[in-house]
């Protein structure tokens, strides 16, 4: 078996997808002698079940999920000699979304989000694997954007605050709405700009998975 397959089968029992690969390029901001880059993610509500019965989920400490995922990832690192690379470790911080879209099929939504093919905008990178030898990958999926088929844009006319537009998107105007009584329909199933999109409606995270999220959100801005 292949180092990507077994890895492929070794990470689904933890909630976690093998989201593609790469050959490294002097570009991509790593040491010299890196070989292949496999970047790890998850799609859906598989993630959020492992993770709720982690320790780390429930130890009252802050960033848990930050914290699961820093131990995982460095296990499998252990287990098939790699060096793991975490996205929210840094400065320096490494170009994730860059890196993911030299991995697979996905680009910038409207809203900015990666939009997958298959999963929407219901998906996560958690970090990297970055072995020092050539690994044999798969081919590339060449699939374009949903987002050009999709004409109406249901995620631009969806937030009831108008936070996102062509031009960006208005950090503060969505963390003050959602801070308040009138957007608890946002922190209680997700937001709604991403709930409109047609694309991987299956993959929707759940409703517990989702308010977390977004109460982490207004955390980080300060509107929590």
């Amino acid at each position: 078996m292949s180092v990507y397959r077994e890895l492929a089968d070794a990470l689904e029992g933890h909630g976690l997808l093998l989201r593609g690969g790469f050959q490294a390029a002097p570009d991509d901001r790593l040491p010299e002698g890196s070989g292949t880059v496999l970047m790890v993610g998850n799609a859906g509500p598989a993630l959020w079940q492992v993770f709720t019965q982690a320790p780390e989920a429930t130890d009252g400490q802050p960033d848990g999920l930050d914290r699961w995922t820093r131990r995982v990832m460095h296990e499998f690192a252990t287990a098939f000699g790699a060096r793991p690379v975490l996205p929210f470790e840094g400065p320096p911080y490494v170009p994730f979304q860059r890196w993911a879209q030299r991995a697979e099929a996905v680009a910038p939504s409207p809203i900015g989000i990666l939009i997958h093919p298959d999963y929407g905008l219901w998906h996560a990178y958690r970090g990297a694997l970055v072995f020092a030898q050539a690994l044999d990958l798969p081919p590339a999926d060449k699939r374009g954007r949903p987002c050009d088929n999709c004409p109406d844009a249901p995620c631009l006319n969806t937030c009831p605050v108008g936070a996102f537009t062509p031009d960006g998107y208005d950090v503060h105007a969505c963390a003050t709405h959602i801070g308040q009584l009138d957007g608890r329909e946002c922190v209680d199933g997700g937001c709604l700009a991403r709930r409109a999109c047609p694309v991987g409606t299956s993959y929707q995270y759940t409703p517990a998975q989702a308010s977390w999220h977004m109460q982490g959100f207004l955390g980080a801005t300060g509107s929590g």
